[in-house]
């Protein structure tokens, strides 16, 4: 039975041509009618086909008959960009085989080859294909030469297709069935079972997908999950075509998914595994770990009333995306709100934009910052995630921030200026590797604070969209932070409060007070704006009192009553600057969040 499985994945960078791949491949194999049909079929969400990127992964079951003999071939469709490269490792650790997807105009970038590392330590069967290659700019032969390169295949086992005409896609299948090796499993062992997957139905609750490694589960079992030691009633299994088609059991090597009743998204964790109660497996599958979030930022309404609202949404969200993670925070400038913890930056301007379209928040959201753990004099260990929640100065021993590893892939004439701006960054170079003779691959190590702000793009304007950039986290330095406080006639705005490389600090400051008095609006006296560490202010501006012409009565050259006249005005002006408050209208955090 299992000789005729087959489960790949398919590895390939942003815009490389993934799903309209899957597309021809589910049209070859019959597995979607021509009246079901539109592009990118398996990128669900409105947000996935305007951006052109994958955001969750998707399986699906194909039937294909080759040689007289009918093949089941499972495609576990993997997301391409780096923040969600947990996901990526669960997929491709559920397949046997991957398809290496190489624009034929662009060649190899940086997110294919760390999902290719991630296959091969996986020791995945690697299918070459080069794409695109009905493209009038494409390079066949310079793109195989650096495949040739990367993998040392031989250079005859490269697919040539275009999977927008569909030429040389059936080749494809046929590399998948004579290649990619049969899973291996037995159905009659306890059972065990990878969990790649889960999304929430609003009827039914969660629904995980798996792989099953051994064993064989079926509808009405008690099954358990290893590392949340949850029990369940298996109400419902089968496997996926293009919707769920319910079976009474899913034997060893195949995948397919299990509804349970399920509500709470935090119960089902990608990469846990699944077993009998009654007959559990010895141990659980390797490689399980709890996604950490890397980047923070507080989440507000507009309007200060939609805060149940807000909370509602949000917790409707992390059930379709438990890697999203939030706690109740409070700013005296902003109301009350949520200190979400994100992937990455991508994954928090998605994360936004679903809000904006799938629940009509509008929501304020503040400088992005990372965890810092800081080391009191105590000897204590706090992990510190916003500004505000860090200790006095006299108790604070040092500060470690978190660093990653980037590997960044450009073209030979860009070296220079992507050096420079990763130097500017705090970064240093690792190491240097031409791929061919006008690529060349950069390894840096950077802190994380430091690319949270606008590094990415920073990197593909000044490589003229060329250069390609992959990051994982490497660990922990001491730096020397400091915290930043913007203050208002010396009252501090919280929500404007960053914490702050100190040789960056006085640069920022200065632009942050020179965009506050653009943006607040004149009032009846004078606005001091500052910036400040600790007790030491680094930048001012002043936004200048609006004033009315107290002595347009005076005719002629009265000069006494004349200053009579403005001193009783600036008495006014000193009293009304005690009582009155500094209203920063909305946009003007908006614009000074966006500040690079």
């Amino acid at each position: 039975m299992l000789d005729n499985i087959r489960n790949f994945c398919i590895i390939a960078h942003i815009d490389h041509g993934k799903s309209t791949l899957a597309d021809r491949l589910l049209q070859l194999t019959h597995t979607i009618s021509d009246r079901d049909f539109q592009n990118q079929v398996l990128d669900d969400m409105d947000l996935e086909r305007e951006r052109g990127i994958t955001i969750k992964s998707h399986a699906i079951q194909m039937d294909y008959e080759y040689n007289n003999k009918k093949y089941i071939l499972n495609l576990i469709d993997t997301p391409g960009h780096v923040d969600f490269s947990y996901e990526v490792s669960r997929s491709i650790a559920s397949c046997e085989g991957a398809l290496l997807i190489v624009d034929a105009t662009q060649g190899i970038q940086a997110q294919t080859i760390s999902n290719l590392y991630l296959a091969l330590e996986n020791d995945l069967e690697i299918i070459p294909v080069i794409n695109k290659m009905d493209m009038p700019s494409a390079m066949p032969e310079d793109v195989a030469d650096q495949i040739v390169e990367l993998i040392g295949c031989e250079r005859d086992s490269i697919i040539y297709v275009s999977a927008k005409t569909g030429d040389g896609v059936p080749d494809i299948l046929k590399a998948i069935i004579e290649r990619v090796p049969s899973p291996k499993g037995d159905a009659s062992e306890p059972l065990q079972a990878l969990i790649f997957d889960s999304f929430f139905n609003p009827f039914r609750g969660i629904v995980a997908y798996y792989r099953v490694l051994n064993g064989t589960i079926k509808k009405g079992d008690l099954v358990k999950f290893v590392n949340t030691k949850k029990e369940y009633y298996a109400e419902e299994v089968g496997i996926l075509k293009l919707n769920q088609v319910p079976k009474d059991f899913v034997e060893a090597g195949n995948v397919g998914y299990i509804i349970s009743g399920i509500k709470a998204a935090k119960e089902v964790k990608v990469g846990d595994t699944i077993t009998h109660v009654a007959r559990p497996c010895e141990k659980s599958i390797e490689g399980f770990k709890i996604v950490k979030p890397m980047v923070f930022a507080g989440i507000y309404p507009v309007d200060a009333d939609e805060y149940e609202e807000l909370r509602a949404s949000i917790e409707k969200l992390q059930l379709n995306d438990a890697s999203l993670s939030f706690i109740p925070e409070s700013s005296a400038a902003l109301g009350f709100g949520f200190r979400c913890g994100f992937l990455g930056l991508l994954h928090m301007d998605i994360v936004q934009e679903r809000l904006d379209r799938e629940f009509n928040m509008d929501v304020i959201t503040t400088v992005p910052n990372v965890e810092y753990k800081v080391h009191t004099t105590k000897g204590e260990i706090i992990d510190v995630h916003n500004p505000s929640g860090l200790p006095a100065i006299n108790y604070i021993d040092y500060i470690d921030e978190p660093y990653i590893t980037a590997q960044i892939i450009s073209k030979s004439e860009y070296v220079g200026i992507v050096m420079t701006l990763c130097i500017e960054k705090r970064g240093t170079l690792k190491n240097q590797v031409y791929l061919t003779t006008d690529r060349v691959e950069l390894t840096v190590e950077l802190p994380l604070g430091e690319i949270v702000f606008d590094f990415y793009d920073k990197l593909k304007s000044i490589s003229k969209g060329y250069a390609s950039f992959d990051y994982f986290q490497s660990g922990y330095k001491p730096a020397k932070l400091v915290r930043l406080d913007i203050l208002l006639n010396g009252e501090m705005v919280d929500a404007l409060s960053t914490l702050i490389h100190a040789d960056n600090a006085y640069d920022f400051g200065r632009r942050m007070c020179e965009k506050l008095q653009e943006l607040i609006p004149r009032q009846q006296f004078d606005i001091a704006i500052q910036a400040a560490i600790g007790a030491k202010i680094i930048a001012r501006e002043t936004v200048k009192a609006v004033r009315k012409d107290v002595t347009a009565k005076c005719y002629g050259g009265d000069i006494s009553r004349k200053r009579k006249l403005l001193e009783k005005q600036k008495k006014g002006k000193k009293r009304m600057r005690q009582v009155g408050n500094v209203e920063v209208p909305q946009s003007a955090f908006m614009d000074v969040l966006k500040l690079d």
